[in-house]
């Protein structure tokens, strides 16, 4: 066992005793040791009620020969640090998280592994982890939040942030806005959409790291608690049959991911995500590719905020498996992957049906033949941008307009709320990307006073920064290379014509070469927003957001 690295032998006898300190029995030292990482605190609502699913997986491990250990992750609740310096910290956690779940792992020397994370950047950091550590390890998360109800329709929350837009333009009263607040959010869970955290949670699921229902089991459900469980149980299997992350996580496990991805209309955060996933594996992965999935791939669901079904409606259509089992049909995903069952993709998904076609389209009835997300490129996004292309309505799909320049994420809210920005604008955002930002804020607040105010169909957003996967409309993001580093989007000027072309992949601006090339010239970096602490650190190592925001060691 490697656990034998500090329990057992002569040499280990101080090491024993530390565990003996822990109240351990003689009986559990001799058992493979589990470390169980444990996303729970008391400020995200998606984590709130990760000591039960902590306590369930431990009982598993316990009834299948382990020694459960428990060990904490931290996360941030992206809702709550929307709109201020909070958000800034939000995409920097990942890497926090990765690197200290593998401090952890490797100091203790455990032999196994449950990951129980939840929210936006818990997932992948574990996900980062779980591949640098490479022991058997299986993902169970805490699940969705099931939606809210207001006068009689669903809601979740990125009905409430366009509410406040409404508020703003005049539609709706302080008193709507509360019947909103009140019942928008109405269990624990992570929220209710596909949005960011349950991306990623289904997209473990199609990964091979999690069991089935991993993404889609509501929160409050009893078969989250047997999830747990049933996850605890498998861990020891998969120690016991030697299978590890790298063995899952191949590069055909990740564009089986990307392809999912593309039926299901996910975040378009997870091109951050599996980018930075595969860095982990060793490959280097190239967002562009994306395109060439999305061609092929139908879009086949058309959740909130794309559209007006949610994590519910899925998990009850047959869950992230049915999906994929649609997807078989033409034949677009690896079916030979080894998952976290011991069983292969194709195995796990036979006899999953679709049980809702209104939920999950068939394969022959998409929303569209193309998939959920684009990646633009052209002179003002040469390395790329990114567009959920299923959330962005048929209007929008080509637009020009001129800019609207702001260098901060307060300075566009402000404008937009105040009645500045006017149909027809290409709002700009810049020097919020990773390097800028610094840490790459979401962009919910802007987009969502945009939908409020009734300008969705009209104002297009670009930046180098990135959106909530609760944004919708056409929002482009992680347009690469950043502000920060000179990238284009610091030369456009305000009234500049920008041309969007989701269709073509295109986004261009609409100056000529030459004068681009003058204002480069006269072009000169803005001092650092941030110059101590972390987010220093961070923005002196961190990559574009076409490469996934990943760290490298500057050389």
């Amino acid at each position: 066992m490697r656990s034998d690295a500090v329990r057992k032998g002569m040499q280990q006898a101080p090491h024993r005793s530390l565990f003996h300190a822990l109240g351990m029995t003689k009986e559990e030292m001799e058992r493979p040791l589990v470390g169980i990482v444990s996303s729970y605190n008391e400020i995200v609502p998606g984590h709130i009620n990760l000591d039960k699913i902590v306590n369930a997986v431990k009982m598993g491990v316990a009834m299948a020969g382990g020694t459960p250990v428990v060990f904490p992750a931290i996360a941030v609740c992206d809702g709550i640090a929307m709109g201020h310096s909070g958000m800034k910290y939000s995409l920097v956690t990942r890497d926090l998280i990765a690197d200290s779940t593998e401090a952890m792992a490797m100091a203790h020397q455990f032999d196994a592994l449950v990951m129980v994370p939840n929210c936006d950047k818990n997932v992948p950091g574990l996900l980062m982890a779980a591949a640098r550590i490479n022991v058997p390890t299986i993902f169970v998360s805490g699940g969705p939040m099931l939606a809210g109800k207001v006068r009689g329709e669903k809601r979740s929350l990125s009905s409430m942030f366009e509410a406040v837009g409404a508020y703003s333009a005049g539609t709706m009263t302080e008193e709507d806005v509360e019947e909103f607040e009140n019942h928008v959010c109405p269990t624990c869970g992570s929220c209710s959409g596909m949005y960011t955290a349950n991306s990623m949670n289904c997209l473990t699921e199609v990964l091979g790291m999690g069991l089935k229902g991993n993404g889609t089991i509501p929160a409050v459900y009893s078969q989250r608690i047997k999830l747990a469980k049933q996850a605890g149980m498998q861990v020891m299997e998969l120690y016991r049959k030697n299978i590890c992350p790298k063995d899952i996580m191949t590069k055909d496990a990740i564009l089986n991911a990307l392809t999912v991805d593309m039926a299901l209309g996910c975040s378009t955060n997870s091109m951050l995500h599996l980018p930075a996933i595969a860095h982990e594996i060793g490959w280097d992965f190239d967002i562009a590719f994306a395109n060439k999935i999305s061609e092929k791939t139908p879009n086949l669901c058309h959740l909130a905020p794309a559209g007006y079904t949610y994590m519910e409606d899925l998990n009850e259509a047959g869950g992230v498996y049915a999906v994929m089992n649609e997807l078989k049909k033409k034949d677009l995903l690896n079916l030979d992957c080894i998952t976290v069952t011991g069983k292969t993709v194709g195995e796990n998904i036979s006899n999953c049906i679709n049980k809702n076609p209104e939920v999950i389209r068939p394969v022959e009835n998409p929303y569209s033949k193309t998939g959920g997300l684009a990646v633009l490129t052209g002179n003002l996004a040469p390395d790329g941008g990114v567009v959920k292309r299923s959330a962005v309505c048929e209007e929008m799909m080509v637009h020009e307009g001129p800019a609207r320049v702001f260098d901060c994420e307060e300075d566009a809210i402000s404008a937009i709320k105040s009645g500045e920005i006017k149909a027809g604008d290409v709002v700009v955002i810049r020097y919020e990307g990773p390097k800028g930002g610094p840490g790459m804020r979401e962009m919910l607040n802007p987009t969502s006073a945009i939908a409020g105010m009734g300008l969705g169909s009209s104002v297009a957003l670009i930046t180098d920064g990135r959106f909530s996967g609760a944004s919708r409309g056409a929002s482009i993001g992680h347009i690469s290379p950043e502000a920060a580093v000179g990238g284009p989007i610091a030369l456009v000027h305000e009234g500049d014509s920008i041309r969007i072309d989701i269709p073509n992949n295109r986004l261009e601006l609409l100056v000529s070469h030459e004068e681009l090339e003058q204002r480069r010239i006269k072009w000169k970096p803005k001092e650092p927003k941030v110059t101590t602490g972390y987010l220093a650190r961070y923005a002196a190592m961190v990559t574009s957001g076409n490469r996934g925001a990943v760290l490298e060691i500057t050389k």
